[in-house]
């Protein structure tokens, strides 16, 4: 059962990855680029308005917490 399970995804993959030209892979080189620059903003921005962001959470919550 298991090994015919696994021939059905082989063959319905060969099928897929066969239908596929090469121009239609995409860029994963520039996609991976773009990714972890994002990231790397994200970290940045984060590090920066982190505190003040805390800071301001902390006064919401103490305001709502007076009522």
């Amino acid at each position: 059962m298991i090994r015919s399970t696994f021939q059905r995804l082989r063959t319905a993959w060969g099928a897929v990855y066969t239908g596929l030209r090469e121009d239609e892979w995409g860029d994963v080189p520039g996609w991976v680029l773009i990714t972890l620059m994002t990231a790397g903003l994200v970290v940045v921005i984060w590090a920066l308005a982190g505190p003040a962001l805390a800071q301001l959470f902390q006064q919401a919550i103490d305001q709502v917490s007076s009522f």
